[in-house]
């Protein structure tokens, strides 16, 4: 693994910056504030190929490589976590999996129009009562000769309150436990399919997060991903690329706030001098540097390992969970290094704050990532 990056990778770095500046942390504040959806910087965000990083070019994609994508997922996320997560969704789970596993006919009507980003999409895993137990869902479809009949509901859907289409997994044969479960796309005006109310969050305003409803829903079994029963693996390989994506948002959110505090640090006057000049400012500093620093190494690693073909599960979930709990940290002491201006929402700190801690949690909690990191570590002790 080559830890610098090259020169494709470093121009994109700095192209994605540009337009993070110009066009997302404009508005960021904004975001936060009204839980707009931000659409317009969708569409211009897939313009620039950002809603299909890794997606092959002949599907609507960029062609890049999976350090590009978390590039592309740090650099918005220091601008705005909302906006970064919504790109998380579309490229690493909704896009992803339907490249992996979609048939041709699927990859030209669900993949091409959003990789390109003309279109959004979602991913419907989480239930009321099936969160870290994704294989507990409650969701149910019955096959009906070539259709299948959806009923049930989805909980804390990112993108579901203006998606076009969503994966849905859903319970086709209960009796089989994961085995039984199945994956479907459904798309925006199916009869029977509703959108609920929009989840009022401690962060991430923007991200039109919303419960979902299957009353009677019909789809067609063209629309199903894999084969009936599959589902559960393939929800599960996605979320490991999902994860790095998740770390990138954390690494940003993180950049975000060490940048802010430390041009704080320097400007703020405290006994005559710059706060900057204190050791106490000086160490929080260094901290926060060495961690965001640790975190976006561990974030390329599992990119690197992902690029590579071999399984990354591991390599994700420690990069997920280091990175995750390193943000709320480094949020935290940006905080404090503004003192009681840093309790204040005219500062960018606070937001950063707020969401930083959701980076813990969904997309496997940092509990699951110790089940899945003790895992891999207790394999290879037996090994």
């Amino acid at each position: 693994m080559n830890i610098e990056l090259n020169e494709e990778q470093k121009l994109l770095r700095r192209s994605v910056r540009e337009f993070a500046e110009a066009e997302v942390k404009p508005v960021a504040k904004e975001l936060d504030e009204t839980g707009r959806f931000p659409l317009e910087i969708l569409r211009k965000a897939g313009e620039l190929g950002l809603t299909g990083v890794c997606i092959p070019e002949k599907y609507g994609g960029a062609g890049m490589d999976h350090i590009c994508y978390s590039i592309v997922i740090e650099e918005i996320a220091r601008a705005c976590a909302s906006t970064s997560v919504i790109l998380s969704v579309q490229n690493s789970l909704f896009c992803a999996t339907i490249e992996h596993y979609g048939t041709e006919d699927q990859k030209q009507k669900f993949l091409v129009p959003f990789a390109r980003g003309e279109k959004i999409g979602c991913y419907a895993l989480t239930e009321p009562q099936a969160g870290s137990n994704a294989a507990a869902l409650s969701t149910k479809a019955v096959r009906k000769g070539d259709r299948y009949v959806i009923n049930g509901a989805k909980a804390w859907i990112t993108n579901g309150g203006v998606a076009d289409a969503g994966i849905i997994y859903v319970n086709t044969q209960p009796e089989k436990g994961e085995k039984g479960i199945t994956a479907l796309l459904v798309e925006k005006g199916t009869p029977g399919f509703t959108v609920g109310k929009e989840e009022k969050k401690l962060g991430i305003h923007a991200t039109a997060c919303t419960a979902l409803s299957f009353d009677d829903c019909e789809v067609p079994a063209a629309n199903r991903i894999g084969d009936e029963g599959q589902g559960y693996k393939i929800a599960l390989s996605m979320l490991d690329g999902g994860r790095i994506g998740i770390a990138s948002q954390a690494t940003g959110i993180a950049q975000g706030a060490f940048e802010a505090a430390l041009a704080y640090a320097r400007e703020r006057q405290a006994f005559g001098h710059p706060i900057a000049e204190f050791q106490a400012i000086q160490f929080m500093l260094a901290d926060m540097a060495t961690e965001i620093d640790a975190a976006r190494l561990l974030v390329r690693r599992a990119a690197w390992k992902q690029d590579s073909g071999a399984r990354f599960s591991m390599e994700a979930a420690t990069a997920k969970l280091f990175a995750s709990e390193m943000s709320t940290r480094v949020a935290h002491k940006a905080i404090q290094i503004h003192g009681g201006n840093g309790y204040s929402r005219e500062y960018p700190v606070e937001r950063a704050y707020r969401d930083a801690r959701i980076t813990e949690i969904y997309e496997g909690t940092s509990e699951i990532q110790r089940l899945v990191i003790a895992s891999w570590v207790l394999k290879s002790i037996g090994a």
